[in-house]
């Protein structure tokens, strides 16, 4: 059974939620908080009913999900989370790369390596961690 990337965001994922789902070519399911069933015992806080409680794209055969914290909860930004992109297209993973490294900070530009023929990583603009490789 395939296992998908869970993806925390603090007011901002539908924001990224739609950008990945652009540079995928992905349509995102977006469910906010406000959508969810309400409990007449505990009042939903207006700051929370714009938020995404859930949100999924396909990336590449892969389901990621997303969703924002609820207002009030901890964040840490998403060091500890790397997604990897496997091609065997050059141009794709070019395409992904140029994409995501817009607004964010390339940590390992594409080149060859002694593992692949195309790899490089970089943190996109929402630090999100990306490896991009070539897979033959």
């Amino acid at each position: 059974m395939p296992v998908a990337a869970y993806l925390n965001f603090d007011g901002n994922c539908r924001e990224a939620v739609e950008f990945y789902g652009k540079v995928f070519g992905s349509e995102p399911y977006i469910m906010t908080f406000g959508e969810s069933p309400q409990s007449p015992d505990f009042p939903m806080p207006e700051e929370a009913k714009d938020r995404v409680m859930h949100a999924r794209i396909n990336v590449c055969g892969s389901n990621v999900m997303f969703s924002d914290i609820f207002p009030g909860m901890s964040f840490v930004q998403g060091n500890n989370v790397s997604l990897a992109v496997m091609s065997n297209n050059l141009d794709e993973l070019q395409t992904y790369f140029d994409q995501l490294k817009e607004g964010g900070k390339v940590q390992m530009e594409l080149q060859e390596t002694f593992w692949s023929k195309c790899y490089g990583t970089l943190v996109d603009r929402y630090g999100i961690h990306w490896q991009i490789s070539y897979e033959a």
